[in-house]
């Protein structure tokens, strides 16, 4: 299956490993600069066959790839998906999926129309221990709901926005929530049942000035199905990273899911006595070398394999506009001072430029 990466930033090894595990072809990267491409040509010993491009759309039209990574920054995702899919590539976009509910609907709709295959870059749903405990949801081991908690406490220095301008700005990126968090956010919804009535949510730039979003952030959920969900989010701890949590509350059933990137089960308590809490520990335990985590390889063999038998990606594009609209809403409750209804109709990053 012919492969192409645009975008050859800080996420894009993941994706060339991810391509090169999975057997891929991989005919070509593009990135606006050259020793972006040069350097991950080195790393990943990619062969003179693999062309670099400065500008995607005549990469995409010269080596027609099937399947493309997008690797930019967030607020390019749309434009260049839009572009891939109209030419019938299927398509990797990294959290999140776009910066606007007009944008991600796009993206839906055009791969609907052109029927090719559109996954959102949520990895962490392919972590062992996030694996464990969707199929207890599942299987009702945990009950009722009662509610779940996201914590993401991690440190975004100085150095890390200088090294890229469009990281912290509403146009380009958005904040602590839209970038770093997503993805426990995008978790957390899915476990307590994906539909939300409501969202209240703070925000705040506690400790970056030089951003114009947030870096931090909190919110409370109010699922349909009558469970709460509670996220907490910032990039201003001291020193480094310390932790990404998820906590599931049940009327039969406690779980916790910790360490970097929820790599880690560190409760396992369920009534029905199904399996051993310390077996299940050292079973689903992970421990990789950064807050990326492992799921990027198992990723990409879903999407290959949904290529394959034309059938939806695991993370399909609606899950990323789900992901995309709870972000958009603690955002929009936050600026506003209410509480915020979904489903969504209008809202992007865009509509908070000066918010701080």
């Amino acid at each position: 299956m012919r492969y192409a990466l645009i975008g050859c930033g800080r996420i894009s090894p993941n994706h060339i490993a991810a391509a090169q595990n999975n057997g891929l072809e991989i005919v070509s990267i593009c990135d606006i600069e050259p020793l972006c491409m040069k350097d991950k040509r080195l790393k990943f010993k990619l062969g003179k066959d693999v062309k670099e491009y400065v500008n995607y759309k005549e990469m995409v039209e010269a080596e027609k790839p099937e399947l493309i990574g997008i690797c930019t920054e967030s607020g390019k995702h749309a434009e260049i998906a839009l572009f891939c899919i109209e030419h019938g590539c299927n398509c990797i976009i990294e959290k999140p999926i776009a910066l606007s509910i007009k944008d991600a609907d796009a993206i839906i709709a055009a791969s609907i129309r052109n029927h090719v295959k559109v996954c959102a870059c949520h990895q962490n749903r392919f972590n062992k221990s996030v694996q464990i405990i969707r199929e207890a949801v599942d299987m009702n081991r945990f009950g009722r709901l009662f509610y779940g908690t996201a914590h993401v406490r991690w440190c975004r220095n100085h150095e890390y926005y200088d090294r890229a301008s469009w990281r912290g700005t509403w146009e380009q990126d958005g904040g602590a929530l839209m970038n770093q968090c997503i993805h426990n956010i995008d978790l957390l919804r899915w476990m307590m049942g994906g539909d939300i009535d409501e969202v209240v949510g703070m925000t705040d730039r506690l400790n970056h000035e030089y951003i114009d979003a947030e870096d931090f952030g909190t919110a409370l959920i109010k699922f349909r199905n009558g469970s709460y969900g509670i996220v907490e989010g910032t990039t201003a701890v001291y020193p480094k990273n310390l932790e990404e949590t998820l906590y599931i509350f049940g009327e039969k059933g406690t779980v916790k899911a910790g360490g970097q990137s929820v790599n880690i089960i560190e409760e396992w308590r369920f009534s029905d006595l199904l399996d051993d809490p310390e077996s299940v520990k050292e079973r689903f335990h992970e421990n990789p070398p950064n807050v990326y985590g492992y799921g990027h390889t198992p990723l990409y063999t879903d999407v290959i394999n949904a290529i394959k038998q034309d059938r939806q990606p695991y993370v399909n594009a609606m899950e990323g506009k789900k992901s995309l609209e709870l972000v958009l809403a603690i955002y929009k409750s936050a600026a506003e001072g209410v509480r915020v209804k979904l489903p969504l109709k209008e809202c992007a990053t865009t509509d908070f430029i000066g918010r701080f």
